[in-house]
This record gives structure tokens, sequence and C-alpha cells, in this order.
């Protein structure tokens, strides 16, 4: 029996992150609509929802000041169809000493064939809240 091909939405999912794991920002932004939006669940430092410029200008330093350049995202499955996206991903970093772990799903819409917004939904809220430290 011959395995159906992968969507082309998820091999530009598979090559964004891979840029962002480089970081390479400006080659993850690419597949990006230019009003994309993040939706960041909680009551963390993270938590809230950020425009394309508030994604470069203040979510990726305060990811990068809070795990002082620890954080680290494991992609084990991506889905994808003509309309959505979904990156199944583990993150893990140091924060104030101590090794910080969950799992978490990011859903996208995909819009002429670029990323027009994404929600994260972590495995467990409370792990997430406890990783980043709540607000």
């Amino acid at each position: 029996m011959t395995m159906p091909s992968n969507h082309p939405h998820e091999s530009m999912l598979r090559d964004a992150y891979a840029r962002f794991a480089q970081g390479d920002l400006a080659g993850f932004l690419a597949h990006c609509t230019d009003d994309i939006t993040f939706r960041v669940p909680g009551h963390t430092p993270v938590s809230g929802l950020f425009s394309r410029e508030q994604f470069l200008s203040s979510f990726i330093s305060t990811v990068m000041d809070i795990t002082k350049g620890t954080f680290r995202e494991t992609v084990t499955d991506v889905v994808a169809n003509d309309t959505r996206g979904v990156v199944v991903a583990q993150h893990e970093f140091d924060r104030d000493g101590k090794r910080r772990h969950y799992n978490t799903l990011h859903l996208y819409r995909i819009l002429h064939g670029k990323l027009a917004s994404f929600e994260e939904f972590p495995e467990d809220l409370h792990a997430f809240e406890e990783a980043w430290g709540r607000r």
C-alpha cells in the first residue's frame, strides 16, 4: 500500500520551524502573512496576543531573556491541509537554575500558502505557566 504524499503546507511548516531553530527569524517570517497574529495562553511573561512586529521586538527577546538563550523546540509531528496546520512540539529551557519542559500544540490558519495566525495549546496549562513563571 502506498502512503499518501505530504501536503505542501506540511513541508512549508517544517521549513519554517527549521529556520526558527537555526535562529533565522526572517526566514521563519517569510512563511507568514504581513498581518499574522501569535496567541500564547496563560498568565506568564510570554502570554498574550502579538503582531508580527511584536513577535520580533518583544516576544522573542522575552523568551531569550527568561531562558538565557537555552530555549529549544523539538518538532515531533506536523500535519496540514489547505487551510490549517498543526505542529506538535516539545519545549525545553532553563529558568532560575532548573530545567523546564512541556509538550505543546501549535495551530495555524493558512491563507494563500502563508501562515496567517498562530495559537499555542500547551498539553498542560499549569505546567506551561509553571515553566515560564506566572505574572
